[in-house]
């Protein structure tokens, strides 16, 4: 406990009482012993919070010689590139016959994302048709080298929000692509 203590205030000479200023001393040992009680019970109690991070698939590091590529229906497949300046442009299917574009689009909600979902749901219709209603979109993400870090961060979280869940980023470019995209 902290206790105050005061110097004794006796009668001084002579049998005159003069008023003597009192020495006032606090003793704060158990406040600082309860301080630091506080602070360790706060630190053990606390959870840290934990650290967030996306699933990434990579490829073996030792690919099979005679490992045959697979085939992906071109229906399903839409390639967006990011070039420089946050442009970004995207096709579906092949590039010498899209089904869709190619189109120069912006980030965002009416942007990207609004495609996204409305593709989704055509992929769905079209997989659906053919009897196989799990296959969705297949979404190729092409950056370039003038494309900064955040515009590929950006459109993962595109793909997150609008729940595509196949989705692939590739560094390489047909002579045809660069052309597109070098000329926008």
């Amino acid at each position: 406990m902290a206790e105050l203590n005061t110097g004794d205030g006796g009668g001084g000479k002579g049998g005159k009482v003069r008023s003597k200023k009192q020495n006032s001393k606090v003793d704060l040992t158990a406040m600082v012993d309860l301080a630091f009680l506080l602070i360790t019970f706060f630190m053990l109690t606390t959870s840290l919070s934990k650290p967030q991070a996306m699933d990434l698939s990579l490829p073996d590091k030792d690919p099979k010689i005679d490992e045959v590529p697979t085939k992906v229906d071109e229906n399903r497949t839409m390639t967006v590139m990011l070039g420089a300046d946050n442009k970004m442009t995207y096709y579906m299917g092949l590039l010498a016959t899209p089904k869709v574009g190619p189109k120069d689009i912006t980030y965002g909600k009416d942007g990207i994302r609004k495609e996204l979902l409305t593709q989704k749901k055509a992929v769905l219709a079209y997989s659906t048709a053919l009897g196989k209603p799990k296959n969705g979109i297949i979404v190729i993400i092409k950056p370039t080298k003038k494309s900064n870090y955040r515009n590929l961060v950006d459109i993962l979280d595109e793909m997150a929000i609008s729940g595509v869940e196949t989705y692939a980023i590739v560094p390489e470019f047909s002579p045809e692509e660069t052309k597109l995209i070098d000329k926008k």
